[in-house]
């Protein structure tokens, strides 16, 4: 869209009364943020067994400035909820959805229930957009037939998508080369076609190709995951495109992992 700028002054012979300047327009910035909140099964985490409610708020506290989420270790159930939240937050319509873990069998990986009892829903990894009535899709990934089952969402153009690649516990893709999770990279990468992220358990020497042909939010590599102080929490955007990039250790007390947050253009 041209923008223009109207400069007046006296009307002369040899002056126009007004001069059109063309302005490029520039697009604001898309605010993607990445955590994983841990809210799910260990029970060291401080949001385990926390009520549906409270997992809104904690995250929606997070994010009423941003547009885009990426949430790992989610639990489905609290989905509504998160979408109330940020609705009320931010003063925009917003949809979420979720992708549920599932044991080899295929049955759902819960995640525990809140300390009242109540069923939290499976445990997820969640894509929240600021848009009313957005569709997503649901991808599986590769998985040791042994380990959870894991899935990519994306939104129905797949430029945006998120995932939560194997553990690398002895249980799920512990082996040499860790074949399981560079599959599960590749398959993410192939889905996607704009902004990618999540929690890829990997360090950025082991997710390089991951690199190729693209930008990521953190190039300083600052670490993610508070346990063993290690980058494993990503977002990528097409060459060129990353503006600006905040890892928030304020939040290191909310989770095993700390958000990270990224600009992106169009």
């Amino acid at each position: 869209m041209l923008r223009f700028l109207v400069i007046t002054g006296l009307v002369s012979p040899l002056l126009p009364v007004s001069l059109p300047v063309s302005l490029p327009a520039q697009a604001p910035a898309l605010h993607v943020m990445t955590w994983n909140v841990c809210a799910g099964t260990y029970r060291s985490c401080p949001l385990y067994r926390r009520t549906t409610t409270e997992l809104a708020w904690h995250v929606a506290v997070l994010a009423t400035k941003a547009d885009v989420l990426f949430l790992q270790e989610f639990c489905a159930g609290a989905d509504a909820d998160l979408e109330r939240e940020l609705e009320t937050r931010t003063g925009r319509a917003w949809s979420v959805g979720s992708a549920g873990f599932a044991h080899p069998d295929g049955s759902p990986y819960q995640c525990a229930p809140d300390r009242n009892g109540a069923p939290r829903g499976v445990q997820s990894v969640t894509l929240a957009v600021a848009e009313r009535d957005a569709r997503f899709e649901v991808h599986a990934l590769t998985t040791p037939p042994w380990g959870l089952r894991r899935s990519a969402i994306c939104t129905a153009g797949r430029a945006l998508c998120t995932a939560h690649l194997s553990s690398g516990s002895v249980y799920d893709d512990r082996q040499k080369g860790k074949p399981y999770r560079h599959r599960q990279l590749r398959e993410l990468f192939e889905l996607g076609r704009g902004v990618v992220g999540g929690d890829l358990n990997l360090v950025p020497r082991d997710a390089a190709r991951a690199y190729e042909g693209r930008d990521e939010c953190d190039p300083r590599a600052r670490w993610t995951y508070v346990t063993r102080k290690r980058k494993i929490d990503y977002v990528f955007a097409a060459d060129g495109r990353m503006r600006r990039c905040f890892v928030d250790y304020a939040r290191k007390h909310w989770s095993d992992h700390v958000p990270v947050h990224a600009w992106v253009t169009p």
